[in-house]
């Protein structure tokens, strides 16, 4: 059994996780983690207490962490100090906190992954397919919409979806366009326009689960692993 601990558990993110872990059999949530300063951190969660100091992740597996750049890169050197697998979720990392990230895999096993869940990882590798076989000869854009309480924009599957475009075809995305309203949980949307057609590749969330789904799944892809980088694509075989 995976003993397992979520960072941001009171968080959108963190709540669905945390729903769905303590219905796998596969794991023990031994360890949820609030940043002290949150409304709820200190309301205990399915009976389990929240901690807000990262001293209460020794003796843990692995950590799903969905925060802040902030908080990832403190609960990451928590993570190498005790030799914690970790799942990385978060956005908006900076260069100079994505190289702790990739430091930190040459001694503990990270997944790092914009987007946990399996429908957006097939939506890069489509994108990527299209854009080495057309994107030259195509203008491509995109759009992407969330929720008005998401910080980043572009998104950062918006990004990986443009370096798969660059990736593959040398091409660069001509614009993004970023919208926040409502509860929009996650839409993203390719677009390659020629003279002659367009070809649109999207995909549309319908709530957080398959987010939370792919993480867990990620958790559980890290159980044999010493160390290394991957991303969701190794997770699912699309590498």
């Amino acid at each position: 059994m995976i003993k397992l601990a979520i960072s941001g558990c009171q968080g959108r993110m963190g709540q669905a996780i945390t729903r769905l872990a303590l219905l796998d059999h596969e794991f023990a949530v031994t360890t949820l983690l609030e940043r002290q300063d949150h409304p709820k951190s200190h309301e205990a969660v399915s009976g389990l207490q929240v901690h807000t100091v990262s001293s209460a992740l020794q003796g843990c597996d692995v950590l799903i962490e969905f925060t802040t750049p902030e908080a990832t890169v403190d609960h990451l050197q928590r993570c190498l100090q005790h030799g914690i697998k970790m799942v990385i979720g978060t956005t908006g990392l900076n260069p100079d906190q994505i190289a702790q990230v990739k430091k930190a895999a040459e001694k503990i096993p990270v997944v790092f992954s914009s987007n946990m869940s399996v429908g957006v990882n097939i939506l890069f590798k489509l994108t990527e397919l299209a854009a080495a076989k057309t994107a030259k000869n195509y203008t491509v854009t995109m759009e992407e919409a969330h929720h008005i309480h998401k910080k980043d924009a572009p998104s950062g599957t918006a990004k990986t979806l443009a370096e798969i475009v660059d990736r593959a075809s040398g091409v660069k995305v001509a614009d993004i366009k970023s919208i926040r309203e409502g509860e929009t949980v996650g839409d993203h949307t390719v677009t390659f326009e020629s003279a002659e057609d367009v070809i649109t590749i999207s995909h549309h969330a319908k709530n957080r689960d398959i987010f939370a789904k792919g993480a867990l799944v990620a958790a559980k892809f890290l159980a044999q692993k010493k160390n290394g980088l991957f991303s969701m694509q190794d997770v699912l075989g699309l590498s």
